[in-house]
């Protein structure tokens, strides 16, 4: 059985959430497509502080992949809800790590196996990117390919697709950054002031794959 994300937890109080567009459930939870966001409260930090997986191999507890919190999750399929801000489903979530060899062999000990890689520079800096896919979501995983560090893997933020990526844009205004072309051919992305709503959690917004 190959590896899918269930749910993010996030240690976000919901009504920032429920600010920015999202649909919160009473139980703190937005749905969307397939992946549940659940809203923790600021009692376990900031940003994405764990998640639930499906698919984990049975023979391992599998409870901190490379110092991520991680939950073995035998739920259902999460109910998608309507988000006002037009948010469709996610797309991907950044995976920073300081040591991209421990981070490989931890994801592969968990039954993943990487889909392609890219390197390339950020802020002048080389970086190399490894992409997984984990059921609907991609993992994209990001570090040096020449330096390792101590310290555990973090989730860094989660890029959603949105049905309308000018319509979004429109809803939240001064909020959002410019809309431009995405790396991926034929695809549009803008990124959110997410901390203007309280949210911790870094967060971008694309436009759905260009139709072959």
């Amino acid at each position: 059985m190959a590896v899918t994300v269930d749910a993010f937890e996030v240690a976000d109080p919901p009504d920032a959430w429920a600010r920015a567009g999202f649909s919160v459930n009473p139980a703190a939870e937005c749905g969307i497509d397939s992946v549940v966001i659940r809203l923790v409260g600021r009692g376990r930090g900031t940003g994405l502080v764990g998640w639930s997986l499906r698919g984990l191999p049975s023979d391992g507890p599998h409870d901190d992949l490379d110092g991520i919190p991680t939950t073995r999750s035998h739920g259902v399929t999460a109910t998608p809800g309507t988000h006002p801000n037009g948010v469709v489903a996610v797309d991907h979530v950044v995976l920073a790590s300081p040591d991209l060899g421990r981070t490989l062999t931890s994801l592969a000990a968990a039954g993943a196996d990487p889909r392609r890689q890219r390197d390339g520079e950020l802020s002048g800096r080389p970086i190399r990117q490894i992409f997984f896919r984990f059921g609907d979501v991609i993992v994209e995983v990001v570090g040096s390919p020449d330096t390792v560090a101590e310290g555990p893997s973090t989730l860094w933020g989660i890029t959603y697709v949105v049905a309308d990526i000018d319509a979004t844009a429109s809803y939240f205004g001064d909020r959002t950054g410019p809309v431009k072309s995405a790396v991926q051919p034929g695809r549009r992305i803008t990124t959110l002031r997410h901390d203007e709503f309280g949210m911790s959690v870094r967060t971008a917004l694309i436009s759905a794959p260009a139709r072959r």
